[in-house]
């Protein structure tokens, strides 16, 4: 097969047929010069491709359908964990911050969460996520509901496209990386360091978080994850580290 058709081939499926095509060729890098068929290369790219993006999304959700924010945030395992929390959290990590652009990173339908900000503020929204169709759906949300926000199909490995996008938003702004930075690592190891590195200087805070608990099994995980927060400490000011739910939120601001 010529490097079209391999492409060709694993976006045949309907859950891969809208992920940027630099997220494809890096997972189907970690196969290449594996000693078996290209038939084998390509069905472990997309078992990647699953890890990375659609493990945790009902198929309900490649379809837009007329419901309501709770119905979607329920569909998706990493939402709905956060669902009782999103009052408490955006509180927290917003606070008064008057006029504020929230940029999240790999947004998955997080932006249906909308709702839960404060009323008294106005939120500047921009959700960045590599599944066209999650994208599709908030924007057909977003203007359905005349709301400040928009989503964009965008792979968080574009640096460039990243970092043009968040310098458009108006300041403040707020920078969301719920439960990525694993996907990420799987696609490109350390990747996690540059981006924070690039992208922490243009924002006023910078939240990561990570899953505690499996969304599956409700196992408590072991990883620590101390690589990634000692390099935040190293580089970064870490403003808060606390716990919500099964999720561990690390609030970040540049050091500078």
């Amino acid at each position: 097969m010529n490097k079209q058709e391999i492409l060709n081939n694993i976006i045949s499926k309907k859950e891969f047929s809208k992920i940027p095509e630099k997220d494809i060729w890096l997972a189907y890098g970690k196969f290449e010069k594996r000693q078996c068929s290209e038939e084998e290369k390509i069905r472990l790219t997309r078992d990647l491709l699953r890890k990375v993006y659609s493990a945790f999304t009902s198929g309900k959700l490649l379809n837009i359908k007329n419901k309501d924010e709770e119905w979607f945030l329920r569909k998706h395992l990493s939402t709905r964990e956060r669902m009782n929390f999103y009052p408490e959290l955006y509180k927290k990590l917003i606070g008064n911050l008057k006029g504020c652009s929230i940029v999240d990173l790999g947004s998955g339908i997080n932006g249906f969460s909308y709702k839960f900000f404060s009323k008294k503020i106005k939120i500047n929204y921009l959700s960045v996520e590599a599944v066209g169709q999650l994208v599709d759906l908030m924007n057909f949300y977003f203007k359905k509901n005349n709301l400040n926000a928009k989503s964009i199909h965008e792979s968080l490995f574009n640096l460039k496209n990243i970092k043009e996008l968040i310098e458009s938003c108006n300041k403040p702004r707020i920078i969301f990386l719920f439960k990525v930075i694993d996907s990420l690592e799987m696609l490109e190891r350390d990747y996690s360091k540059v981006l924070l590195k690039e992208l922490i200087p243009l924002c006023d805070k910078f939240v990561i978080s990570f899953a505690t608990k499996s969304m599956i099994k409700h196992d408590n995980f072991k990883v620590s994850r101390k690589w990634i927060i000692d390099f935040i400490k190293e580089n970064f000011e870490l403003v808060e580290d606390f716990y919500l739910g099964n999720e561990r939120y690390i609030v970040i601001k540049n050091n500078v």
